[in-house]
């Protein structure tokens, strides 16, 4: 098996992986994440709780569980706000040019002169912490990336021979965007994506562990690893097992995105990895 294949079978198990644990974390979990038990409090891995318990006596496993499932809902509507809006704003520009594509433009490039996560946390900020005002800041944050790129998409089949026919025959230009230039134009927005889900979900993540995130009770990885800072001491589990999970998470990721490049990119049909 080549290491395409490899890199393939690597990310898809871990996102897999991630993605089933959110799934079961919404309809079980082996305690009560957000309920606590003083009395076991900073207990260690056991066979009652098998990744120990914080300083509330909650079950690390089961808050583990409920935050897989916050960060990837997070995460996977904040990509999906950022492809509507970027391609949205992206196409309109490609394909209309002129005035219109020169406004936009510069209102795109004045927005990506602000790092994604300076741009969300500036949003957050205003907005204050909740778990929609996650989606909203980071969509917003990253919805400047994808119009590039669906900008520069359009660009290039507005003179392509088949859009010049649709509109040739009469077909009107919301029709000719919706059958011929929107559907190619999704190929590299895919590839995108998956590069942005990862970013997300670090953001995400930034996000709670500064205080600006979901904000508690609920469960995130990075406001685990937020709370696990004054305990490092004694129960370094803590910090160990969101941390994990947060970086396993961007693994997979940057792994099956790899994967997803290679097959819808003709460029990288071929290549040897």
């Amino acid at each position: 098996m080549g290491l395409k294949h490899t890199n393939a079978v690597l990310g898809g198990a871990l996102v897999g992986g991630v993605v089933l644990l959110a799934l079961v974390g919404l309809v079980y979990t082996p305690h009560d994440p957000l309920e606590g038990d003083l009395l076991a409090r900073f207990s260690p891995p056991s066979a009652e709780y098998w990744l120990g318990t914080d300083e509330f006596g909650r079950d690390v496993l089961s808050r583990l569980m409920a935050g897989a499932g916050v960060s990837v809902a997070v995460s996977v509507f904040s990509v999906l706000l950022a492809l509507l809006l970027g391609t949205t704003i992206g196409v309109t520009a490609g394909y209309a040019g002129g005035w219109v594509d020169r406004g936009i433009t510069v209102l795109v490039e004045s927005l990506m002169a602000f790092p994604g996560l300076l741009l969300a946390l500036g949003i957050m900020t205003v907005l204050g912490p909740s778990k929609w005002g996650v989606v909203l800041a980071l969509g917003l944050a990253y919805s400047p990336s994808v119009s590039r790129i669906a900008r520069g998409a359009a660009l290039s089949l507005r003179q392509r021979d088949f859009v010049i026919a649709s509109r040739a025959t009469g077909h009107s230009g919301l029709w000719t965007v919706f059958r011929h230039v929107l559907p190619n134009c999704l190929p590299p927005l895919l590839i995108f994506a998956t590069s942005i889900f990862g970013s997300a979900l670090l953001a995400e993540s930034a996000l709670s562990f500064l205080g600006l995130g979901v904000p508690p009770p609920l469960a995130t990885w990075g406001g685990m690893l937020s709370e696990s800072r004054n305990a490092m001491d004694q129960a370094i589990w803590l910090a160990v097992f969101p941390g994990a999970m947060i970086s396993l998470s961007l693994l997979g990721i940057n792994l099956l995105g790899d994967a997803v490049r290679d097959l819808l990119d003709p460029r990288m049909r071929g290549v040897m990895a």
